[in-house]
């Protein structure tokens, strides 16, 4: 059985609800309805917002406490990886055109 959890969400429902309108990604759109279910108090526990989310209770976590320590930018912040160095260099790309 979860226990219910104590966090303030500093966003009104409307802005939120705004917020989930014009968010293209599916992984920020999971992120705000989220913290829309926890302010508008629909949901209470992390367990079920995971079983709703189709998410592990774990990944509930990690965006809360990203959310905690961030707020909503460090919580929908894409990071991208860096990927491997090129193996043409910028000369050769420049001659080549």
């Amino acid at each position: 059985m979860s226990r219910p959890f104590k966090i303030e969400i500093a966003e009104s429902e409307e802005e939120l609800k705004k917020r989930l309108q014009t968010a293209n990604l599916g992984n920020q759109k999971e992120k705000l309805i989220m913290l829309w279910w926890i302010k508008s108090g629909q949901l209470k526990k992390q367990q079920e917002i995971g079983k709703r989310l189709a998410k592990d209770t774990s990944t509930v976590t990690r965006w809360l406490q990203k959310y905690r320590s961030g707020g909503l930018s460090e919580l929908l912040e894409i990071k991208k990886a860096p990927g491997a160095q090129r193996k043409i260099t910028e000369t050769a790309i420049r001659l080549w055109r």
